[in-house]
């Protein structure tokens, strides 16, 4: 368990720092006054029950949804009014809760879409250069292919990705991230239907992703996964932001207790007094 924050990565530059962030949908606040500091090399989590504002969270810092009110920064600068497409050249890319690939194509031709945004040659280029078009081909797919075999999937370049598991697909889809060269992830429940063995592979290629320097942002349900993995935690309930701080911190708040289990009623019996109490009931006489 992560459960310290050491002084080396508590003091590293801030990379993402949301504040005061609110998102209005007409009457709805989903987001509501955030403030969240993310800084470089870290994991961060960002949990909450659901409906709390985490994924769209994600969009207002990934460019998909627009503010409200309040800012975004990413490496010192204001991309409040950046766009999508400017936000991942700055370095900031994203997965989603449920897959979203290419599902004709093979492993290699989806995270080689990732890849284009760094392409040397060009519209111009691809049009009348054919060997420049045809080298940048080269170079994005080798380029994928470290990518596939980087995630665990080094075996499966020429598979379609409608024959994948679940588990596989979520791995493609971190390598179509990765292949835009982020140096801010975002990952969206990325261990949401995967199996025990298919969640520790993820965790564990998470950590190495972030001990290469990669700064990664967490939203996942699974609180084992989440407190064995971050290194800070911000906490979400009905879109306001209820706690920061280090797995530690976080697992003994009691705002965040109530807001997974519920606030304790006065004078209400614990739940395994009533389950004996029952079971006693039960028994004959």
């Amino acid at each position: 368990m992560n459960n310290s924050v050491s002084s080396s990565t508590s003091t590293a530059p801030v990379i993402l720092e949301l504040k005061n962030v609110t998102r209005r949908f007409g009457g709805l606040i989903a987001v509501n006054d955030v403030s969240m500091v993310v800084r470089t090399g870290t994991i961060h989590g960002l949990i909450g029950p659901n409906g709390a504002g985490k994924s769209t969270a994600f969009d207002l810092i990934s460019g998909l949804t627009a503010l409200s009110s309040g800012s975004v920064s990413f490496n010192g600068r204001d991309i409040t009014r950046l766009p999508v497409d400017a936000r991942v050249a700055a370095g900031i890319c994203r997965t989603f809760q449920t897959s979203r690939l290419f599902e004709k194509m093979t492993a290699l031709e989806v995270v080689m879409t990732g890849c284009h945004l760094h392409g040397s040659t060009g519209i111009l280029g691809s049009m009348f250069s054919i060997g420049g078009k045809m080298r940048d081909e080269m170079q994005m797919a080798a380029r994928a292919r470290a990518l596939l075999e980087t995630v665990g999937l080094g075996d499966q370049t020429e598979t379609p990705v409608v024959g994948m598991s679940y588990g596989k697909r979520r791995l493609v889809e971190i390598a179509r991230a990765l292949a835009t060269g982020p140096r801010l992830l975002l990952l969206d429940e990325v261990a949401s239907g995967l199996n025990p063995v298919e969640t520790e592979a993820v965790g564990l290629l998470i950590r190495k992703l972030a001990s290469d320097g990669l700064t990664i942002v967490v939203v996942e349900h699974d609180m084992r996964f989440v407190m064995g993995l971050c290194e800070q935690i911000t906490v979400l309930n009905f879109g306001a932001n209820i706690a920061n701080g280090t797995p530690a911190d976080i697992v003994s708040n009691q705002e965040v207790i109530e807001a997974y289990l519920g606030r304790p009623r006065m004078n209400a019996v614990p739940r395994r007094e009533l389950r004996r109490q029952a079971a006693s009931t039960a028994q004959p006489n």
